[in-house]
C-alpha cells in the first residue's frame, strides 16, 4: 500500500507558534480539531463570502473539515498560538463513543467553528497557557484536552452510556462508549462475548455492523495507530515500540507496519523527523499553506486574498 493513502501524520496537543506578516494568509491544513489564540496584531477569519474580526485575546475553534482562512490586517502582522487534537490517536484515553460523537460534532455547523471572545472563559485559560513557561509535561497536555472540551459546551460533558439493554448489538454499542479503545487489546474475544453476554458467532457479526471491521482488524488498527505515536513521540529503539504496542514479534510488526503504511517502522520515523526538523526550523510546520497571494475583490467591499496555487 502506497504512503499516498494515508494522510500526512501531524503532531497534536503540541503548542505551535507563528506569525503572519501584514496582509498575508494561512489556510490550516484538516487535521483533527484546533484550538487558535490570537497573541498579538488584528486580523480576520475568512469563510465564503463573510470574514470575521479577530482581535487579540480572541480564540478560533474550528473542525478538520471547516473551510476558511485566516488573513492579517494590512497595517500590522498577526501572531498565533495554536494546537491541533486528533481524537482517533486517543485511544487510550478516550472512549468509541466520544470519538464517534468529536467525529459527528465537526459535521454540525454549531459545533465544527466557534469564535470566542477574549473575556470568554475557554479564552481567558488559553491565554494562560500561552503564557506558561512550562509547556512540556502530562499535565500541559491534559489542559489542551480539557480546553477542547470546554468549548464543545454541555453537551460532550453530558456524554454517557445509556441503562443496560437486552439487545445484544445494543449491549456492545454500551460498552464501547463507555470503555477506552485501548481496552481491547487487554481481552480476548471469548471475554468480550461474555460480558456482552452473547455467542462468539454473533458477536463477530454485530461488531463489525456496529465498528465497520472485525475485531482482529480493530486490534490491529489500535496497535499500530499506538505504535506511530511512539515512533514520532519517543526514542525508544523499534523493537520496545513493538513490545509496548502488543507485537511479541519484531518481524511481525515490521510486516504489518510496512502492509498498512507503505514504509518500515524505521523509515517512518526517519521521514517523520527530516519533515519536523525543517517543520521547527521555518517556526509554522503547515508553510505550504501559507503562500504568495494576489487581491482580489469580493461582495463584501473588502479586499480578500486569494491564495496562489505552487
Amino acid at each position: 500500500m502506497s504512503t499516498s493513502d494515508h494522510p500526512p501524520y501531524e503532531p497534536h496537543l503540541v503548542l505551535r507558534e507563528f506569525s503572519l506578516p501584514p496582509g498575508r494568509e494561512w489556510l490550516p491544513k484538516p487535521s483533527g480539531w484546533m484550538l487558535v489564540h490570537i497573541n498579538q496584531g488584528q486580523g480576520y477569519w475568512l469563510q465564503d463570502q463573510t470574514r470575521t474580526e479577530l482581535a487579540a485575546g480572541t480564540v478560533v475553534l474550528r473542525a478538520g473539515l471547516t473551510r476558511g482562512r485566516f488573513l492579517a490586517s494590512q497595517l500590522t502582522s498577526l501572531s498565533f498560538s495554536f494546537f491541533s487534537v486528533i481524537p482517533d490517536r486517543l485511544a487510550g484515553l478516550m472512549t468509541l463513543g466520544e470519538q464517534n460523537f468529536l467525529k459527528q460534532a465537526a459535521a454540525r455547523p454549531d459545533l465544527a467553528f466557534k469564535v470566542l471572545a477574549p473575556a470568554n472563559a475557554v479564552a481567558t485559560r488559553m491565554g494562560e497557557l500561552v503564557a506558561s513557561p512550562n509547556r512540556a509535561g502530562l499535565a500541559f497536555r491534559l489542559a489542551m484536552l480539557q480546553l477542547l472540551v470546554g468549548t464543545l459546551g454541555p453537551e460532550f460533558n453530558q456524554l454517557e452510556p445509556e441503562l443496560d439493554s437486552p439487545d445484544a448489538r445494543h449491549r456492545l454499542r454500551l460498552f464501547l462508549q463507555a470503555t477506552p479503545q485501548d481496552t481491547l487489546l487487554e481481552i480476548s474475544f471469548e471475554k468480550l462475548a461474555q460480558l456482552t453476554h452473547c455467542t462468539a458467532r454473533h458477536l463477530s457479526r454485530i461488531f463489525q455492523e456496529v465498528v465497520g471491521m472485525s475485531f482482529s482488524e480493530k486490534r490491529a488498527e489500535i496497535r499500530l495507530a499506538r505504535a506511530r505515536e511512539l515512533l514520532a513521540s519517543s526514542e525508544s529503539k523499534v523493537v520496545e515500540i513493538a513490545m509496548e504496542s502488543g507485537y511479541k514479534s519484531l518481524s511481525l510488526f515490521n510486516l504489518m507496519f510496512t502492509r498498512r503504511f507503505g514504509v518500515s517502522p524505521g523509515q517512518w520515523r526517519k521521514k517523520f523527523q527530516a519533515g519536523g526538523t525543517k517543520g521547527d526550523r521555518n517556526q509554522h510546520p503547515i508553510t505550504p499553506s501559507l503562500r504568495q497571494n494576489k487581491r482580489r475583490p469580493n461582495g463584501n467591499g473588502f479586499n480578500a486574498r486569494q491564495l496562489v496555487k505552487p
